[in-house]
């Protein structure tokens, strides 16, 4: 899908930036937005298993970019918090990945720029019910 081609070169140009892999960068990328979200709910976010994440959790605080503390409401839930240099560094990646996207916008005509830009609402729509509908299914 177009979608998916577009996230494969955005990646492809941004590879190895800042040392992280896709799903670490995605990882840092939802932490960043929350600022602090429980492990649970980031495993259901980013789909993957509690093993896994946890890992990926462990790679990201060594490098000083997250770290994890109990809930102070409730001892049995562990929350990722975004650390400074976390921010900065997702602050960086991003606007490199911006960058990218803004070099190949820049070669489309303003029709195509009007389509995409109409089309985001329903895109935006579709993930979010993707999201919840995965997040279900793992229940």
């Amino acid at each position: 899908m177009a979608l998916g081609r577009i996230a494969r070169r955005v990646d492809r140009r941004t590879a190895g930036a800042g040392g992280l892999t896709r799903s670490q960068f995605s990882i840092l990328a939802t932490v960043a937005r929350r600022e602090t979200v429980g492990v649970r709910e980031l495993a259901e976010i980013e789909g993957l298993n509690p093993t896994m994440l946890s890992r990926m959790l462990g790679k990201l605080e060594d490098a000083g970019l997250l770290t994890r503390s109990p809930d102070p409401d409730d001892k049995r839930v562990v929350r990722a918090h975004i650390t400074e240099a976390g921010a900065r560094t997702f602050a960086d990646l991003r606007r490199m990945r911006t960058a990218v996207f803004t070099e190949h916008l820049a070669e489309l005509s303003p029709e195509r720029l009007h389509a995409l830009h109409d089309a985001l609402p329903a895109l935006e729509a579709l993930a979010e019910q993707m999201c919840r509908r995965s997040a279900e299914e793992r229940r």
